[in-house]
């Protein structure tokens, strides 16, 4: 006998495989179509932030300072 072990996939490990690969596919073609607009816009792809842009993530408003439950 060999001393590697063959391991048969289950369905659920190759639907999973397939999934992940369709995701990055959809991506790549995402963003390819993204880009094509881009250029044809003449614009860049992805967008640069600006100076004078606020982040989205920074939530520090006045109600969210020194609150206590």
């Amino acid at each position: 006998m060999s001393g590697k072990s063959h391991h048969t996939r289950t369905l659920r490990e190759m639907e999973l495989e397939v999934l992940a690969e369709g995701r990055e596919w959809m991506k790549q073609r995402l963003q390819e179509k993204l880009q094509q607009e881009a250029e044809r816009d003449g614009r860049v792809f992805p967008p640069q932030p600006t100076k004078g842009q606020a982040s989205a993530r920074r939530m520090d408003g006045p109600a969210d300072r020194g609150r206590r439950d």
